[in-house]
């Protein structure tokens, strides 16, 4: 997360209290150095970020070490630094630390690197990163603590019993949470009478799947470790999950066969709220079909996007809407929603679900109609160049009507010219014939 500039290596003496964001300008031989001091322990610092990035422009320069700034100055008092590692100019420094994702952000933090892949926005990074700092389980000591325990249903949750922090069954759970962590939430207890309330035996461990309300039991206790990591990783993908800020790419990027089906519903709104509680029920109803994801997006969480959805999509959403997307090609199916005043009942919503994922319903389709519209069109235009043509032709044959009228005009002109020349000869030959008897007249008086 450096970017190529004129400045040297800012390598910092300064008190582990003090933030610091880490210029890397390479290729040199003080990058290494830098690497070195970073790893060896992670330097002084609890988390350290690093935006590993490419084609950093002239222009670019700013805006990546702007939003460090904005980052670090949310945490004065915490030992938290932020470097910018150039793709190119820096590659040696990318490679030693294990960055391969460019245009990505990588915590360290434990000596566990996170790759945060979220929006890019101090507000969302600065949240994310008081995650990170967090302990990855977090323990329910009283009712307070296990009534905000129920209320994250929108997140996968993990909860164990366990006799103590020393317990070598609560560490193999400790040393799990620190693989997911923070983007999988771990809980643990030690309290009999929340274990009771929580309806939980010594050393086991519950996974809450989101917006499911019941629980399963992990089987197979006491767990270790690598058991606990595969049964989370062979269900981290909920049957409803809500797309986050924090990690909006790692969501979309998770697909199936190259779709989403995604529901747009605000929560704090009467018909959202209707209809996100049907979704609800139909998720829970078929949770156990492996082929169905849904991803529900809240568009108060994602303000600047809205417009874009709308344009790209072609919905409206003010009021509630589920369609079908294709990942590649945005191409999407919406459901027909003939009453926005009265939201489609489970079974309609669930019917329609089953279409989509039998192939009935199809985002392809949408390619299909433009090319029909496409060809419609051509065929449009070339009734209109057969209309043109036919203007012109008939144009064409005015012209000509006018011109053999201007023809035969002109005739007539002439012919009433020749009739003019020829009344003159008669008038001329009246006169000589008037002399003529003028002579006669003459004559005769002599």
């Amino acid at each position: 997360m450096a970017f190529g500039g004129l400045r040297a290596p800012v390598l910092s003496n300064t008190p582990a209290a003090v933030s610091l964001a880490v210029i890397v300008v390479g290729p040199c031989s003080a990058c290494l150095v830098l690497v070195a001091v970073l790893l060896s322990p992670m330097t002084s610092r609890q988390v350290l970020g690093f935006w590993f990035r490419s084609d950093f422009k002239a222009e670019l320069q700013t805006s990546p070490s702007n939003l460090a700034a904005q980052v670090l100055d949310e945490f004065e008092d915490e030992d938290i630094g932020f470097g910018l590692v150039d793709e190119k100019k820096a590659s040696a420094v990318a490679k030693k630390l294990g960055l391969d994702e460019v245009d990505s952000i990588y915590i360290f933090a434990d000596n566990e690197i996170i790759e945060y892949d979220g929006e890019l926005a101090a507000d969302t990074i600065v949240e994310f990163l008081y995650d990170v700092i967090e302990d990855p389980v977090e323990i329910i000591d009283n009712d307070r603590e296990l009534k905000g325990f129920y209320n994250m249903d929108d997140v996968i949750r993990l909860v164990g019993y366990f006799k103590s922090e020393r317990s070598p069954h609560f560490i193999e759970y400790d040393d799990a949470a620190e693989e997911f962590h923070p983007f999988v939430k771990f809980f643990a207890t030690f309290d009999p009478k929340i274990a009771k309330r929580l309806k939980l035996k010594m050393n086991e461990v519950d996974f809450y799947e989101p917006f499911m309300g019941e629980s399963v039991t992990i089987p197979g206790k006491p767990y270790i470790e690598s058991e606990l990591v595969e049964y989370i990783e062979q269900h981290d993908r909920p049957t409803l999950r809500k797309l986050q800020p924090h990690s909006m790419y790692e969501i979309w990027e998770d697909d199936i066969n190259g779709e989403h089906i995604v529901a747009f519903a605000e929560e704090d709104d009467p018909d959202g709220f209707e209809f996100l509680e049907i979704l609800k029920e139909v998720a829970r109803d078929n949770t156990d079909d492996p082929n169905l994801s849904i991803i529900w997006i809240d568009p108060d969480n994602f303000p600047l996007l809205v417009p874009y959805w709308e344009r790209t999509f072609g919905i409206d959403l003010s009021s509630p809407q589920i369609g079908v997307v294709d990942v590649e090609d945005a191409d999407s199916v919406w459901m027909d929603m003939d009453d926005q005043d009265d939201m489609p009942t489970a079974e309609e919503l669930e019917q329609w679900i089953e279409d989509v994922l039998s192939g009935k319903i199809d985002p392809d389709d949408d390619d299909e109609d433009d090319d029909y519209d496409d060809e419609d069109d051509d065929d449009d235009d070339e009734d209109d160049d057969d209309d043109d043509e036919d203007d012109d032709e008939d144009d064409d044959d005015e012209d000509d009507d006018d011109e053999d009228d201007d023809d035969e005009d002109d005739e007539d002109d002439d012919d009433e010219d020749d009739d003019d020349d020829e009344d003159d000869d008669d008038d001329e030959d009246d006169d000589d014939d008037d002399e003529d008897d003028d002579d006669d007249d003459d004559d005769d008086d002599e």
